[in-house]
Parts: C-alpha cells; structure tokens; sequence
C-alpha cells in the first residue's frame, strides 16, 4: 500500500494554483483573515462575514476528507485501476471509495476540454450494452429476474433497449471526441459534426451507414462500404487513405466486460475521454487530472448530443 499510495506532493501544487479568484476580485485583501496562521487553508470575510478556504468552487470543496485522501484517489485512478481495486488499496469503506471516485468523474464531466476537429476526421457510432445496474427504482416493475447478463433487444440501439448509442469523432494522430445519443439519425449526427469538425474538412471518413448521406463530400469520396468488404481504399496514390479503422480501435478500449449502468455511464465515459486525449498514465495523468479539477467548471456536452 505504501507503493500505490505515496506521499505525493502534487495536492500542496493544487492548493497554490487555486486562490479563488472571484474572492480576490470582490474583496480587498486587507478584509480577509486567517482562521489558522499555522494552516493556511481557511479564511474569515470581514466584508460578507462567511467562511471559505483555498478549495471553494471545486470538486475538493464541501468534503470531509482532505486534500491529499482526493488526490490519492484521483492517483489510483490515474492508474487505471477498477473501483474495487481502489478501495482495497485505500484501506476505507467502499461505499465511500466509490462516492469519491463518482465525486472526482464528475468534475470531468463539468470540465468538458475544448472540442474542435480539423484535418482527415473519422467518425463512427456503436451501441454498449448498459441498463440499470444498481438502480432498481428504474427497473420495469413485474420483470421476470435474469439469470443471465443483459444483452439488449436486437436492432440498433437506443436507451429504451438497454443499449444507448454512443456518437464518437477522431482526428488522426490527434483528439478524440464522443458524445451519447438519444438515437442515431441524422437529426442527431449532421448538427454535432457541424459544430465539432471545422469547416472546408471535406466531411469525415465514414462507412455507408445512410444517416451521413447529408454530409459534406470533399475532392474524394471518404466512405467506405463494408457491406462489400472494403475496410480500406486507395485512391491511386498507393496509400490506402480512406478507412474508419482508427475509430474501430477507439471502441475496442471501451469495451465494458462486467456491465455499466446508464446513470452513471457519462461519467466512464468523460474518464476514458480525458485518459485517452491526455495519453499518459501514473503521475504523468495526474498533473493534468488535477489542472482539469481545478479549472472552472463549463456546460456539460456529453449527453444526448447537444451542440
């Protein structure tokens, strides 16, 4: 335990880089005191007579547990370790290891990073199977039980099958950008590339699915048809060019093996966005994890394909 958990110093770093700056500009400094001159950490307002501390406005503020019980949590995860593997190593109750880490996932939602793609883009959609797991106040009242796993209703998906489609975008050697849908039609997909994708791009490289009919073409034609058998096609440079094969992979790294429930499904997903655009793992990820807390928090866009 003493090797996954050490003393990181990375949570005194967090408490300089985030001095309130509403606080400065509403107050003058000559009106705040310190509660502890020993632990600078919380303050009294002479002007407004209210309390606060170096955490206000963060996901770190209103908790019992101190900084450095966050940033462990937040350097387990950096190591992409399970729930339950958190838990164990932090040696603490596990409903509140996991209040924690949904505490920490949701402040990645709340600080979405920007999202603008540009140059060869790829897109793709997939449907994961995700119920109520968890949850039984939303399960369908007199369900037969399940002796086996949920596997959906056949088609394609949406939330009322136990499958939500998932919308995601790539720029190659570069961001990547999902977003959960409602369904999949082109009411959905065309105002989100168009916000997403800048434009003059040429449209992004797909496959023959008919909700990207209405999109813009370029100089080539970037679909590509797999009901024929094509993943892959040159356009008589001798590069195979077009192909949505990186996307593929994206999905791949998505997989959820034991089941995820929809409630908390937009928080996975903000997580595995921000690990795989950031490309680091260990302490390397929680330099940035912690710079993404910190910042103030923007609307959310993870959900039902708002642009």
């Amino acid at each position: 335990r003493r090797q996954v958990l050490p003393d990181h110093p990375r949570h005194e770093v967090a408490r300089r880089r985030r001095l309130l700056p509403i606080v400065w500009l509403r107050l003058n400094r000559q009106e705040l005191t310190q509660r502890h001159p020993t632990r600078p950490r919380r303050y009294d307002c002479k002007a407004c007579l209210r309390r606060f501390d170096d955490l206000i406005g963060t996901v770190f503020a209103g908790h019992h547990p101190p900084l450095r019980a966050w940033i462990a949590r937040l350097y387990l995860m950096s190591l992409n370790l399970s729930g339950l593997q958190i838990t164990r190593e932090s040696g603490i109750a596990e409903s509140d290891a996991r209040s924690m880490i949904a505490t920490l996932r949701q402040g990645i939602v709340d600080r979405p990073p920007p999202e603008e793609l540009s140059n060869e883009v790829e897109c793709d959609e997939v449907s994961f199977v995700a119920g109520h797991k968890g949850h039984p106040e939303a399960v369908e009242k007199n369900r037969v039980g399940r002796r086996r796993r949920l596997k959906g209703a056949p088609g394609r998906g949406t939330f009322k099958k136990k499958r939500p489609p998932i919308f995601g975008m790539l720029q190659r050697s570069s961001r990547v950008v999902i977003r959960i849908l409602e369904n999949v039609k082109q009411a959905a997909i065309c105002p989100l590339i168009a916000s997403t994708i800048v434009p003059g791009t040429g449209g992004p490289h797909r496959d023959e699915y008919d909700i990207y009919a209405r999109l813009e073409e370029g100089d080539i034609d970037k679909t590509v048809y797999h009901g024929k058998g094509e993943y892959a096609r040159d356009e008589d440079d001798g590069f195979c060019e077009v192909y949505a094969n990186t996307i593929d992979g994206v999905w791949s790294l998505l997989g959820f093996r034991r089941g995820i429930p929809q409630e908390t499904l937009p928080l996975y997903l903000a997580f595995f966005l921000f690990v795989h655009n950031v490309r680091a793992l260990g302490a390397a990820l929680l330099a940035s994890l912690i710079a993404q807390l910190l910042a103030s928090p923007r609307p959310a866009r993870m959900k039902n394909g708002d642009p």
